[in-house]
């Protein structure tokens, strides 16, 4: 029940009553865009810092691991913590802590430092999806839920445009070190802005009662509302792991995130080796390529609306529109050729290929909050993160590490690109198969009873 006495004024709007619900989105937006405006930061200061400490492909790939390794680390507890601590105290701590590593940077003087610098912002950075997808399941119904998280998941993108446009530009006239304080320091401005705005719906002195019930409108059957109100205890990951619906998230989050990540690590590389381009001059590409990841992070949200208002059942919607989106990756193993032509060619075919990630991340977090009660639904997310970043580790230690070395000491560095692109292009199309093989159908969980949708 919820514990607020409410009343609504009559002719209620519910377009009106929403405003908040969009409020609290738009604070889960600016947090992702800060999150990865902080990890974004080193790739396009890498020119600077191998001059700096001397690094080659293998050394970067050293430091991209260590952060990795440690979000990994982080995420096997941060989505515990979240469910424990609540949405705003578990995401105020997470983004105060993230902040201060982002700002730690400036004062390396070694590799390793450097290394352990990107491992305690890896740790703490690991806080932001688990409280953003609960933040998402807790003040949104079911049918809105993937477009909520399309909109704030864009926000990584946003991230991923500022860097390019501001980073080496303060690299250039104050330092590389300015870069990692400025943005590190946007963290605590928004910190701020969370504690005075954000509290959960059943404690929110904002919300009417009508919009109190459109939340919880659509909650499947049998699956309580508890979520709203916090009050019963929450779930550790040993009962969870015993559900087919953890494992298929775990798989697609194991098989799909390495891709991103590579992406971001490697994208400005990738431009400079491929076609020469240095300092300020990398910005408009690398901008680009997340400008239609932004497009398809919204429209990923959109894309399975527009099935279920064709009459399409929510679960049945989600499926046909991650489909649609492997298919959307593919056209990157052309890149290079396309590139040999114009290297905007390139460019937008990555960018394709990173719209159609961010539209495939939209649905397969909302995956979660289709399932899964939502006192469980940041654990979740914290699983499928940590199984996320292992892979994404497990890519980059296996596959990108001795191909870039081994392909940059040839002096064929195009090659190692080529393997990378087609590992891309196949990489939504596994997951999608493997992922509706082991949950074909909307199997709701009730964890009262945690036999009833094991595998």
């Amino acid at each position: 029940m919820n514990p607020i006495l409410r009343s609504s004024p009559p002719g209620t709007d519910t377009l009106v009553i929403g405003r908040y619900r969009w409020t609290i989105c738009s604070l889960v937006f600016f947090a992702t865009t800060i999150n990865y405006l902080d990890r974004a930061v080193i790739s396009l200061l890498k020119p600077y810092l191998e001059k700096a400490f001397d690094w080659n492909s293998g050394d970067y790939a050293n430091i991209e691991i260590a952060f990795k390794l440690a979000y990994a680390v982080g995420m096997i507890g941060v989505g515990r913590i979240v469910d424990k601590l609540g949405t705003k105290i578990g995401y105020a701590l997470s983004t105060a802590l993230w902040s201060v590593a982002a700002m730690g940077h400036a004062l390396v003087s070694s590799t390793l430092g450097f290394g352990i610098a990107r491992g305690f912002l890896g740790l703490t950075e690991a806080g932001n999806f688990p409280a953003a997808i609960k933040t998402t399941a807790e003040w949104f119904p079911q049918r809105e839920r993937a477009l909520a998280t399309g909109i704030f998941n864009s926000g990584s993108n946003v991230g991923a445009i500022i860097a390019p446009l501001s980073v080496p530009w303060m690299a250039e006239h104050w330092g590389w070190q300015s870069a990692f304080l400025v943005t590190g320091a946007l963290g605590f401005v928004w910190l701020v802005l969370w504690m005075l705005i954000y509290d959960t719906p059943a404690n929110s002195t904002r919300l009417s009662q009508a919009e109190f019930d459109y939340i919880n409108a659509d909650i499947p059957v049998g699956l309580p509302a508890e979520g709203v109100t916090e009050e019963k205890p929450k779930v550790g990951w040993l009962p969870l792991l015993g559900f087919r619906q953890t494992w298929a998230f775990v798989i697609g989050k194991f098989i799909t995130d390495p891709i991103w990540w590579f992406y971001l690590f490697w994208l400005p590389d990738f431009l400079t080796k491929q076609y020469h381009l240095t300092g300020t001059a990398i910005a408009l590409p690398v901008a680009a390529v997340y400008v239609l990841s932004s497009i398809g992070s919204v429209g990923g949200g959109y894309l399975p609306l527009g099935f279920m208002r064709r009459g399409m059942p929510a679960f049945q919607a989600r499926k046909m529109a991650m489909l649609v989106i492997a298919f959307c990756v593919f056209p990157i193993v052309f890149a290079q050729w396309l590139g040999t032509m114009n290297m905007w060619l390139a460019v937008l075919v990555i960018g394709i290929a990173a719209a159609a990630h961010q539209a495939w991340s939209a649905n397969i977090f909302t995956t979660v909050s289709d399932m899964f009660p939502k006192r469980a639904v940041a654990s979740v997310t914290g699983i499928g993160g940590f199984a996320g970043g292992m892979g994404g580790i497990a890519l980059t230690a296996l596959v990108q590490k001795r191909l870039f070395v081994h392909y940059e000491a040839i002096g064929r560095l195009d090659h190692a690109y080529f393997i990378m692109f087609l590992i891309c292009g196949a990489a939504y199309l596994l997951a999608w198969v493997l992922i509706f093989a082991l949950v074909p159908r909307m199997e709701p969980i009730t964890l009262d009873e945690p036999t009833s949708a094991r595998g």
